[in-house]
């Protein structure tokens, strides 16, 4: 049987009321238990949870095309590295006509890795905020806090940086493509 004594003591803290109950359990020590005033602590049911799961589907999806989104750049980056590389180790043993030619590609390759770095820094923006909001989400679960201002901030940080990440990551795709424009036509195998 348990025999509840309570002694409220009120802790001064500026925005939250803490209460300490005291009490005893029959044939035990005492114990302490904190209640929070305004934060219900009572874990949700399975059946509470169910319509968090379903609303913590999207971003967890958005996580996994951002994931695919960030191989794809990080490969297109290597490459330009890499061509980088080669042609700075030929440049020494380039003949004078086309060295001019060799810097103005390592020129355009340095823009295109640039380009490419905040695309995907955005990009990892993305995914972290919308990690973030399924965190968000079960803990505003957990302690039913009712503000939806930080899950639709949080979702709107992830869109708005995946979509300026994907702006930027078509901008470099027509670099690259006007780059070897530029080189064939130089080569003459296709028209200026």
């Amino acid at each position: 049987m348990i025999l509840p004594f309570p002694l409220f003591k009120q802790l001064e803290t500026p925005a939250i009321e803490i209460y300490t109950y005291k009490f005893y359990l029959s044939g035990h020590k005492e114990r302490r238990a904190k209640v929070i005033k305004g934060f219900n602590m009572e874990i949700p049911s399975v059946a509470q949870l169910i319509p968090v799961l379903q609303t913590a589907i999207g971003p967890a999806i958005l996580i996994s095309g951002i994931g695919l989104l960030l191989l794809t750049m990080t490969n297109r980056l290597g490459r330009a590295i890499d061509r980088t590389r080669i042609l700075v180790g030929d440049l020494p043993n380039t003949a004078e006509a086309k060295r001019e030619k060799t810097v103005a590609q390592l020129r355009i390759l340095w823009g295109r890795a640039r380009m490419i770095r905040l695309a995907i820094a955005l990009a990892s923006i993305s995914a972290l905020a919308a990690a973030i909001l399924i965190i968000v989400l079960f803990s505003m679960a957990l302690w039913q806090i009712r503000t939806a201002w930080i899950i639709v901030a949080l979702f709107m940080v992830s869109l708005v940086s995946l979509i300026v990440s994907l702006v930027i990551f078509i901008r470099d795709i027509n670099q690259s493509l006007a780059a070897l424009k530029l080189e064939l036509a130089a080569e003459e195998v296709i028209a200026s």
